[in-house]
């Protein structure tokens, strides 16, 4: 198991960029793909991006192809994502976490979970 702990949210702009990360915490960090989810007010949480142990795969939603990206630091036991031309549709809580296998888009499929950032987008 991992612990996760999510950073880095807060209010921008429409067009703006943002950085939120995820501290992990437990031996076992490498061997976990990692996601982020988000879930914005009355919507189901919806996958977001993940990336294999090496950081070598990343796959994403097609809603965020092309903006944002998610990278890892197994070293610092660090994931993040970077988020560009953001819009209020990106405006949600933002959830880190932790995959046993890869491949995943499910949050049934993800295992351990950080409590969330908040990241608000106006326009």
């Amino acid at each position: 198991q991992v612990q996760l702990v999510e950073s880095g949210g807060g209010l921008v702009q429409a067009g703006g960029s943002l950085r939120v990360s995820c501290a992990a915490s437990g031996r076992a960090f490498r061997n976990y793909a990692m996601g982020w989810f988000r879930q914005a007010p009355g919507k189901e949480r919806e996958f977001v991006a993940a990336i294999n142990w090496s950081g070598g795969n990343t796959y994403y939603t097609d809603s965020v192809v092309g903006r944002f990206t998610i990278s890892r630091d197994n070293a610092k036991k660090m994931v993040y994502l970077q988020m560009n031309s953001l819009t209020p549709e990106d405006t949600a809580v933002y959830y880190c976490a932790a995959d046993p296998s890869f491949g995943g888009r499910l949050p049934s499929d993800f295992s351990s979970w950080g409590q969330g950032t908040q990241v608000t987008v106006s326009s």
